[in-house]
């Protein structure tokens, strides 16, 4: 049955391939949305009794619903890929969704639950490659001068800004990192990236700077002016309760400066990211130590980034070329 099969899928994740929280999140959403329209979709190799019960991955018992997963076809996954697009779903979501189920089901077939993976010859929808529009050294300027860092809680959210700039990490692995993961006696940081793929990344002496003084800030270890003292002494970042920031928590307060730089709208935390490694290339870093620095695991996701340099730089030449 169905409910059986992604609860085992989600517990080899979790258990054989050691996959994070975040991946299993993803996971169970996906094989959640792809349950539900199987349920409220009339299919006739369906148990039609079943078509409205509660949407769970729980252990068997009577809330189960009785989705025979060899009744699972090409077909029936083909017309949920065209009900996806039919409600305006986005291409890179419904390509995500597919992933999900090719490995589901390929998960399946290995255990022995079916004979083939009805999603292994589907294709993926076509994605538009989108060149990220980086910001310019006076807007990241701009941008870093809106935490109050006479402010612990600003002074924190500065150190973040900077750290982003400084070594194109992802909101992710900022939030994750440790006191052992910061050496500023040579200006690195060890960051776990996607798949739990660690990588130590150079820092400016600016950034470990910043870093240094918020960790022995003297409001660190005080509740005071609406925050409590740290609670985690593992956690570089903390949140107002003193423990471990959250990235809902980073991007709220990237809203926040971006709304109040007059940048709102065309940025996120990922754009930084976007940001220095466009600089890196302007300022002559090759494509391969820009993939390591960023822990692409493949070189043709960097590549973009000599689009946005091309990019950049018509437009400067348009603009100064007094003949242009």
């Amino acid at each position: 049955m169905f409910d059986h099969a992604a609860r085992k899928f989600l517990e080899n994740l979790k258990i054989v391939k050691n996959a994070s929280e975040h991946t299993l999140r993803n996971y169970t959403i996906d094989l959640n949305n792809f349950k539900l329209f199987l349920l409220n979709e009339r299919h006739p190799d369906l148990d039609e009794e079943n078509k409205n019960r509660k949407i769970s991955f729980q252990p068997s018992g009577d809330g189960e619903n009785l989705i025979p997963l060899e009744a699972i076809n090409t077909r029936i996954v083909r017309q949920y890929l065209f009900d996806m697009t039919g409600r305006g779903t986005a291409r890179r979501t419904i390509v995500r969704r597919l992933a999900t189920l090719r490995s589901f089901f390929k998960f399946a077939c290995g255990q022995n639950m079916i004979a083939l993976n009805p999603a292994e010859d589907l294709e993926n929808p076509k994605l538009e490659k989108k060149i990220p529009a980086p910001l310019n050294y006076d807007q990241v300027t701009q941008l870093f001068n809106q935490p109050d860092t006479n402010n612990y809680l600003g002074f924190r959210d500065r150190v973040v800004l900077e750290l982003f700039y400084s070594s194109g990490l992802r909101v992710s692995e900022l939030v994750s990192l440790d006191r052992e993961d910061f050496d500023p006696d040579n200006l690195l940081m060890r960051i776990r990236g996607k798949g739990k793929k660690e990588r130590i990344v150079p820092i400016t002496k600016n950034a470990c700077g910043w870093i240094q003084r918020y960790l022995s800030h003297p409001e660190r270890h005080l509740d005071v002016d609406g925050h409590r003292k740290e609670a985690d002494s593992r956690a570089i970042f903390l949140n107002r309760l003193g423990t471990r920031i959250s990235p809902r928590s980073v991007d709220r307060k990237f809203d926040k400066y971006m709304t109040m730089s007059g940048l709102a709208g065309k940025a996120t935390p990922h754009t930084i990211r976007h940001t220095i490694a466009t600089h890196w290339l302007e300022n002559g870093m090759d494509l391969k130590t820009i993939q390591v620095l960023l822990g692409h695991s493949c070189l043709s996701t960097t590549t973009i980034y000599t689009r946005v340099s091309t990019k950049l730089k018509k437009e400067v030449y348009d603009k100064s070329h007094p003949r242009a």
